[in-house]
């Protein structure tokens, strides 16, 4: 059986030592933070505490995912907190 080769990757990231990255976000952690990825050699990224990309690693997502669930748990409780003011 013959193994595929990495081919395929080598271009894209010749291109974006070539033309530099080009990053989209691919999802809104918080208002502030968010997770990014090159649409070309896939390289994620994210915001760190001071606002500069940093690179995506397993301690970044696991940050990311907690601090998008104290997020939504936030915005969810203001939503219910301002519906049953404007009730009143």
């Amino acid at each position: 059986m013959i193994k595929p080769t990495n081919k395929p990757t080598f271009i894209p990231k010749m291109y974006c030592s070539f033309f530099g990255h080009d990053y989209q976000v691919t999802k809104k952690v918080t208002y502030h933070i968010k997770e990014y990825t090159c649409s070309h050699c896939k390289k994620q990224l994210t915001t760190n505490s001071n606002g500069y990309l940093i690179e995506l690693t397993p301690k970044f997502k696991e940050i990311n995912t907690i601090l998008e669930r104290i997020h939504t748990s936030r915005v969810e409780r203001l939503k219910k907190k301002t519906l049953a003011s404007s009730i009143y």
